[in-house]
């Protein structure tokens, strides 16, 4: 059995709000949001429209610095807990706290993907989390009893995410922790002949390894799928890949995944992330995915 040769039509994956987060509005460039009892402004250059709301009283604003690609400070009104506060999601406790990267240690707009994965996996499966950050999606997988390999790069973020894993009462839970180069280890995963039931990768457009390789994401991507192509085979459940802040079509990448799934059969969707605005309903757009599941 083979993949269709046409893509079906795009999807698109929302986050609805929950009890420690929400999109309230968002306009003329930015969005405000809240974290449990905190509410922040971060710029957000697809909110072209004006927003709903006249005030925006925040805890603190995000000011992006005059360079497109990154840099900026917050602006902290009051105080915030020196290391962060706590947020749920579903069975997951982790910490929350404003990062120099404008984000606050996590990514909402992945509810959906978290959920949508948790409904492919099956007790005892294995599934590797590529560029796995604090661990938020690596534990939604455990808590539905999956064996999770989470890889990051970045050795704070691993640490962050095995005290989220304390928080959230998963430590003993069959996680293996990696600090490493994404690329690289998926490639000696397949020399080794190891496979996996699932994968899902959330790949930045640039960044660097421990040992400073420099990843970019229109050099990197077909061959790092191509890698995560062999380690599944017909047995397996999903690859999942996400991509931000880049131009780049969600059509592009799935019929890129469409290519490299095409002899497993299965199913290749495509489409946006959103967040569900609270003030008047409307979807605020995030990123592109490609999917792949069987």
């Amino acid at each position: 059995m083979t993949l269709d040769t046409l893509l079906p039509p795009m999807l698109t994956m929302v986050t609805e709000g929950w009890d420690d987060y929400g999109l309230i509005d968002s306009g003329h460039g930015r969005k405000l949001e809240r974290y449990g009892k905190r509410r922040f402004i971060r710029p957000e250059p697809q909110a072209m429209w004006a927003p709903a709301l006249d005030n925006w009283d925040a805890d603190g604003e995000f000011l992006p610095g005059a360079d497109e690609d990154g840099g900026g400070r917050w602006e902290i009104n009051g105080r915030l807990p020196e290391n962060g506060w706590p947020l749920h999601w579903r069975d997951v406790t982790f910490q929350a706290s404003c990062t120099p990267f404008r984000h606050l240690g996590f990514f909402p707009d992945m509810s959906p993907v978290w959920d949508w994965m948790r409904g492919q996996i099956a007790p005892e499966q294995e599934v590797m989390n590529l560029f796995g950050y604090t661990g938020v999606g690596s534990l939604a997988l455990a808590g539905a009893g999956a064996k999770v390999t989470h890889v990051d790069a970045s050795k704070k973020s691993v640490e962050a995410g095995k005290r989220n894993a304390v928080l959230s009462g998963m430590e003993d839970k069959p996680i293996r922790w990696m600090i490493d180069d994404a690329a690289k280890f998926t490639a000696r995963e397949g020399r080794r002949g190891r496979r996996y039931d699932g994968i899902i990768l959330d790949p930045p457009k640039y960044g660097r390894g421990p040992n400073g390789e420099i990843w970019r994401l229109e050099e990197g991507l077909p061959g790092l799928l191509q890698d995560c192509r062999a380690l599944l085979d017909e047995n397996s459940k999903f690859l999942f890949l996400t991509v931000y802040a880049i131009r780049m079509s969600a059509l592009s990448i799935g019929e890129l995944m469409r290519q490299m799934m095409q002899d497993l059969g299965g199913t290749v969707e495509c489409g946006e992330l959103a967040v569900r605005e609270e003030s008047r309903g409307l979807l605020l757009p995030t990123a592109i995915f490609a999917r792949w599941s069987k």
